[in-house]
Order: C-alpha cells, then structure tokens, then sequence
C-alpha cells in the first residue's frame, strides 16, 4: 500500500500551512514585529513543503512498520 504524489502534496501543504502559522506566531512573539514575522512564515511555508514532500515520497519508498494487507480469502 502506498500513497500517490497527489495525496503526498495535499498533505504536504495541509501541513505546512499549520506549521507556517505557528511559526508566524512564535516570530512575532520573538521579534514583536508583525511584518517580520510575516515575511520569515512567509518563506519557510515555500522551503518546508519542499521538504516535507521529499521526506515523504522517502518515506514511502520505506517497508520499516508496514504490513501487508491481509487477503479476507483465497480461492
């Protein structure tokens, strides 16, 4: 079983979004600038989802912790 390049980008993204929101608030909370923290949330959201992609296609190349589905029956 794995998953498609399609469904590895929405996830991806989906991710990245949380991630890149939260890093906007440590930012600003750090800096206290709010067009800062902006522009820094704005970058890594680009960079991360890269990465985050890549991980996972790596990732489902990997068998460690999967199981093969069982068959319910054989004829």
């Amino acid at each position: 079983m794995s998953e498609n390049h399609y469904r590895s980008l929405i996830k991806a993204v989906s991710w990245r979004v949380t991630g890149t929101v939260d890093t906007i608030i440590v930012s600003y909370l750090v800096t206290g600038k709010i067009k800062l923290a902006l522009s820094i949330g704005f970058v890594e959201l680009f960079t991360k989802i890269g990465l985050y992609y890549l991980h996972e296609r790596v990732w489902n190349r990997i068998s460690l912790g999967r199981e093969k589905p069982r068959k319910d029956y054989e004829i």
